[in-house]
């Protein structure tokens, strides 16, 4: 055995193959289903994983560097709390000052890839050429994610990562290896998140000869699309060619809709293809820094390397990349055009609130019937940004975007901590300022209907209809009363983040910040109530938003 697989034995083959309950437990803890796990890489001492050992390359051919995945909360939590801190500025600053540390860190990085190319042999994948020299949490060189660090420190053992083992030192006073804090630390009653245990089964049973030929008709399928991708367009999936790709690129989620679009009488009509949603919180700190987190756009271009795939899967032959609030804010936006390029091969159109709000009326009114001179207001409420668009059958008439978001206000006047009453009414004067502004644009007498899109909205009123899970067959349409939206505003603004974390239509994404983005909503129905003079007694939510709209502008240009 060589030095650099050393440590990585200190946990027996017996104890690394993840049995189906570590299988649960993992999707419990991450309170999502897990993938590509083919070994556990640390143990608490009652036997829960506290890390989870990723193939090199995902079942859906995604190159994946991360080979530690810390997943235990309260260890993650406790790490949250290290990085809030600022721990990886000062660490940073060492070893731009220490040149031993600098030395055992990139040897530490050394050893992190002679583990990934290990496990990636055991696991079936072998040697994956796209990450061939690049490991993870900003090694060799600098700080960008703890949570990376400290699972390495735990899987490979005590000297390996010295800034893993500085971490762990630091959060012994919430977390220590000598003693089990697993009880109640992830819901152990409700159905565990759906899995798919087929990575695990097949890396396993499956001939050595078969995974050598399954991997050459993987690299063959993957160099096929690359060459595609040089070309001209082709024709869809479909047989048509008219399949486009949407991505609408927000402050706390990227999402993809890959549709076909046939002409109508009407416009162009959409048949979803894919629709997949990634909560990365690209707009992390942007408020208070003016500058994207480099951990935020890791998680941004890891999701985008995702979408990549399953747009050249799905054969969608027209791209369009919307970005919209913290990317307008950000100073250092060019780092993020220059990722996307790179993967996608279309620049990002970072739109003026304007065109943001049309896009999100042409999606969001396709759940209502519209008229002319039957006003809608259209209320699409993001992490950095809100917008209002007022219009009709013949479209909008009147729009504003605003810097108000359930992101930004959560990281304003509550951070991770519960609001307080003294928080949630300085919150609230902000909000309803900001609602001053928007209606010297958007006239609130006129409306005779709401339609209220994204995230935060849906979930609100997955809470008004009581479901016990996220359901978008009862959510998409549904038109609900304002005064039991209100109820369930009051009830999230309330609710603790354990409390919030165990809904069963509550997102893990959005358990911070659903408090400050259900206040905004509250605000803006009491506001939309009052212009009206009780006219307005309900508001429908609606799944389709900017995301179709951007959809649709493709079917009429394509």
């Amino acid at each position: 055995m060589d030095a650099a697989n050393q440590n990585h034995e200190a946990l027996d083959a017996a104890a690394r193959v993840p049995s189906a309950e570590d299988l649960e437990t993992l999707s419990r803890q991450l309170n999502r289903p897990v993938r590509d796990v083919v070994e556990i890489g640390a143990r608490c001492i009652c036997g829960n994983p506290l890390v989870a050992t990723t193939a090199p390359r995902l079942s859906s051919g995604i190159p994946f560097p991360t080979t530690y995945y810390l997943t235990h909360p309260g260890i993650t939590a406790a790490v949250s709390r290290l990085e809030a801190a600022g721990l990886m500025n000062q660490m940073n600053t060492e070893l731009g000052q220490d040149e031993a540390l600098a030395t055992h860190y990139a040897r530490a990085h050394e050893q992190y890839l002679a583990v990934r190319d290990a496990i990636g042999e055991r696991s079936g994948t072998g040697p994956v050429a796209e990450i061939a020299g690049v490991s993870a949490g900003g090694m060799p060189t600098r700080v960008k994610c703890l949570h990376v660090l400290v699972g390495h420190s735990l899987a490979a053992g005590p000297g390996v990562n010295p800034l893993g083992d500085r971490a762990l030192e630091a959060i012994a006073e919430w977390w220590t290896p000598a003693k089990c804090t697993c009880a109640g630390a992830w819901d152990t009653v409700g159905p565990a998140p759906s899995q798919d245990r087929s990575r695990h089964v097949k890396t396993q049973a499956v001939d050595p000869a078969v995974k050598k030929a399954e991997r050459a008709a993987a690299r063959a399928a993957r160099e096929a699309a690359a060459t595609q991708d040089t070309q001209a367009p082709t024709e869809g999936a479909s047989g048509h060619n008219n399949r486009v790709a949407a991505i609408d690129c927000g402050t706390n989620s990227i999402r993809l809709l890959i549709a076909d679009t046939d002409q109508s009488a009407a416009g162009p009509v959409l048949t979803d293809v894919v629709r997949e949603v990634r909560l990365v919180r690209l707009g992390q700190g942007v408020d208070a820094t003016g500058e994207f987190a480099d951990e935020a756009l890791e998680r941004t271009f890891a999701a985008i390397d995702e979408f990549a795939v399953m747009i050249r899967e799905h054969g969608a032959t027209n791209i369009r990349f919307v970005a919209t609030s913290a990317t307008r804010d950000a100073r250092n936006r060019d780092k993020f055009v220059a990722g996307v390029r790179k993967r996608l091969g279309v620049d990002p159109e970072v739109v003026p609130g304007e065109t943001e709000a049309a896009l999100s009326f042409a999606g969001a009114t396709s759940v209502v019937e519209t008229t002319p001179g039957s006003h809608i207001l259209v209320i699409d409420l993001g992490g950095g940004s809100t917008e209002f668009v007022l219009g009709d059958g013949n479209g909008p008439v009147a729009s504003r975007s605003m810097d108000m978001g359930s992101v930004r206000l959560t990281e304003r006047f509550w951070g991770n901590e519960m609001p307080t009453s003294e928080g949630i009414e300085a919150a609230r004067a902000q909000v309803n300022a900001v609602i001053d502004e928007a209606q010297q644009s958007v006239d609130f007498t006129l409306v005779e209907r709401i339609v209220g899109v994204a995230g935060t909205i849906t979930t609100i009123t997955a809470a008004a209809l009581g479901l016990d899970h996220y359901d978008s067959q009862r959510i998409h349409g549904a038109e609900v009363k304002i005064k039991d939206l209100e109820s369930s505003v009051g009830f999230l603004l309330g609710a603790d983040r354990e409390t919030r974390t165990a809904l069963g239509y509550m997102h893990p994404g959005r358990v911070d910040v659903i408090a400050a983005g259900a206040l905004i909503f509250g605000c803006i129905l009491e506001r939309v109530a009052q212009a009206t003079e009780g006219r307005i007694t309900t508001a429908t939510a609606s799944e389709h938003d900017i995301l179709d709209g951007i959809a649709l502008r493709l079917g009429r240009i394509h």
